[in-house]
């Protein structure tokens, strides 16, 4: 490993070559390897209690076990990733038994020293430890969330961070959540097993919208405020299909995203995945190219929501819906849901407040992930 003192950043290569006779026992490797990861995936990872970005790109063959040698070293690299407990939040698919190979490369690794962290400005704390919930939007996951949920953990603050049906590390396939309910159903698993005397500040990026509104019916009295990150936000008044139907008129023919024919080419098209040229130029533009690779791996497809099952779902009343404090962000510089769709939503279901993140793509948490926590923390402030 070398220290490159000018640019603070620190380099190595790890590469394993493997046979497939001798398993080796570790936890991470059970972590890792009971999971098919594609070429180029990348971890995020903790060191030091510091902030701290690690890039891994890891290649896995028929992802199982870790064989052959070389193992001293992967052991002594495998503690560092093991330091970051969100190891779960890349969205990852469990797949088979055998393994030929492995090679994991640190392209990136920002370390800050002693002095260097006490020289920083203290993050803004707000009044009381807060529980902020983090929704993804279509084709995501959790993972999506890395920098605001280290944001939220190092200032001392809950944060969960859900992957919803056939999303993230979630199990299931796109064919298999063919309901909206089963595309929400770990939302409302987890808001149903939160305790009734806790409330939680529950944010919803784009798409997530339709979930986090439909969590606000079903649970008010366990949301203190809902946030909207450039998100589809229907109402009593607005009909959620409305809002669903445009942004399917937006997104789908755009670019090289293509939808897919599970039941044949005869039957209509019953699953979305988001292409790479799309993602760079109407999501991820004006974020860092890192987290542009990390996502064009690590989306999945998502299934087609015929506009009937949108209405049947999402039915949002004053008395429920409407006694949960709203607030909108706008993404100043969205491609994917542009400045006037936003205001289009926030014209026709007025929230309690509206903020704006200056200088942000659709990706919010990754193009201005800083702005983003203090406009969260602030909102907890001021409505939670």
């Amino acid at each position: 490993m070398s220290y490159d003192k000018n640019a603070s950043l620190y380099y190595s290569r790890l590469e394993h070559s493997t046979s497939h006779h001798n398993r080796v026992n570790s936890s991470f490797i059970s972590k890792i390897l009971y999971y098919k990861l594609v070429t180029s995936t990348y971890f995020v990872v903790q060191v030091g209690g510091e902030a701290t970005m690690t890039i891994f790109s890891a290649t896995i063959l028929s992802p199982s076990a870790i064989l052959g040698t070389g193992r001293e070293c992967f052991y002594q690299r495998s503690k560092v990733i093991n330091n970051f407990n969100g190891l779960n939040l890349f969205g990852v698919q469990k797949t088979n038994n055998h393994v030929a190979s492995l090679s994991l490369i640190t392209t990136m690794c920002s370390l800050k020293t002693p002095s260097q962290a006490k020289g920083e400005k203290r993050l803004l704390q707000p009044k009381d430890k807060k529980h902020f919930v983090l929704l993804h939007t279509g084709c995501h996951g959790s993972w999506c969330w890395y920098k605001i949920v280290e944001l939220m953990k190092s200032s001392g603050h809950n944060v969960t961070a859900l992957d919803l049906g056939g999303s993230g590390s979630n199990e299931k396939q796109a064919i298999e959540i063919t309901s909206f309910s089963d595309y929400l159903s770990p939302l409302m698993k987890f808001m149903a097993s939160l305790p009734a005397d806790e409330k939680i500040v529950l944010v919803g990026h784009s798409f997530a919208g339709l979930g986090i509104s439909k969590a606000m019916e079903n649970f008010p009295e366990k949301i203190s405020v809902a946030v909207f990150i450039a998100a589809l936000m229907p109402g009593p008044s607005f009909s959620a299909t409305a809002v669903y139907t445009k942004t399917c008129d937006v997104v789908i023919p755009e670019l090289d995203n293509r939808v897919i024919y599970d039941n044949g080419p005869a039957n209509p098209p019953t699953s979305l995945i988001l292409g790479p040229k799309f993602m760079e130029t109407n999501l991820y533009q004006l974020s860092p190219i890192t987290d542009l690779k990390l996502a064009t791996e690590l989306v999945r497809p998502i299934y087609l929501y015929p506009v009937e099952e949108i209405y049947e779902e999402i039915v949002l009343s004053t008395k429920r819906y409407g006694s949960v404090k709203r607030v909108f962000i706008i993404a100043a510089e969205s491609k994917a849901l542009n400045k006037e769709f936003q205001y289009w939503m926030i014209e026709n279901n007025p929230p309690d407040d509206v903020e704006e993140i200056s200088g942000s793509d659709h990706m919010v948490m990754m193009s201005k992930p800083q702005q983003l926590f203090t406009t969260l923390l602030h909102i907890a402030n001021s409505h939670a």
